[in-house]
């Protein structure tokens, strides 16, 4: 008979405060040198460089009811008090949006006795002037004390890539590029923890995707592997291209 996952319910209950850093680093690339014509990119930097927040704010992360490892949870608007340290002006109605780009979600990833850790997607955008400015994405965990009800260890950052934002200049029209560093952490990644139950870095991931592109949900492979395992299933191949990322908002 096969057992059920076991579930864990997620508190923080704690006065204590937490101090969170704040950096976004000078935009390196813009396919149409926005970054360096327009003043609100090329002077784009954090509102905050640092800030005390209570632990509560973080409840915004946690889910309503018990969780296992791999489940994932819609996490709530609060959300917008941390993304303020980076930009005044953040939004999670985005500009564009096909129907799938919408949502914060979050995912036990692993947990023991001591610790639970949380991995998160946030797709949001900050307004500026005369524009807005759109990350790929803000991806991050949460690492919670579970005895303690406090957080051990919080970052939620624009993943590096080729490109990894999107911006709308209203005179002009819209660019994509590169920033090195949006972030917000609160200190070093703790290692060497052993959990009783997990699942990689690549899975919690991919369950976030899933949560937002519904294409993802599709068992998608390489040419190469479509070439090998067509003849033997008799199947036809469906090849699908695209010039830019399908999976975040930076394009």
């Amino acid at each position: 008979m096969d057992t059920l996952p076991k579930k864990i319910t997620l508190n923080l209950d704690s006065e204590a405060e937490v101090n969170v850093k704040g950096f976004i680093a000078p935009i390196e690339y813009t396919q149409y040198n926005y970054h360096v014509e327009w003043d609100e990119l090329a002077n784009l930097r954090v509102a905050e460089p640092e800030k005390q927040y209570p632990t509560s704010v973080f409840q915004a992360f946690l889910p309503s009811e018990a969780v296992s490892v791999g489940e994932c949870w819609q996490i709530k608007e609060g959300v917008l008090e941390l993304l303020r340290q980076l930009h005044p002006n953040p939004r999670l109605n985005l500009d564009i949006n096909n129907g799938d780009s919408l949502g914060l979600w979050a995912c036990l990833r692993a947990y023991n006795n001591k610790v639970a850790d949380i991995a998160f997607r946030v797709h949001a955008e900050f307004v500026i002037r005369d524009g807005r400015f759109t990350p790929s994405q803000f991806a991050g965990h949460l690492i919670l004390d579970r005895s303690k009800e406090e957080i051990t260890f919080f970052q939620m950052h624009v993943p590096n890539g080729t490109l990894n934002f999107d911006a709308y200049w209203n005179t002009v029209g819209s660019d994509i590029g590169y920033c090195p560093q949006m972030e917000l952490c609160t200190g070093p990644l703790p290692h060497d923890v052993e959990f009783t139950a997990s699942i990689t870095e690549k899975a919690a991931e991919h369950a976030l995707i899933a949560c937002f592109y519904k294409f993802q949900q599709i068992n998608w492979v390489s040419l190469e592997e479509a070439l090998e395992m067509a003849p033997a299933e008799q199947k036809p191949i469906h090849a699908v291209s695209s010039d830019g990322p399908l999976f975040d908002e930076s394009c």
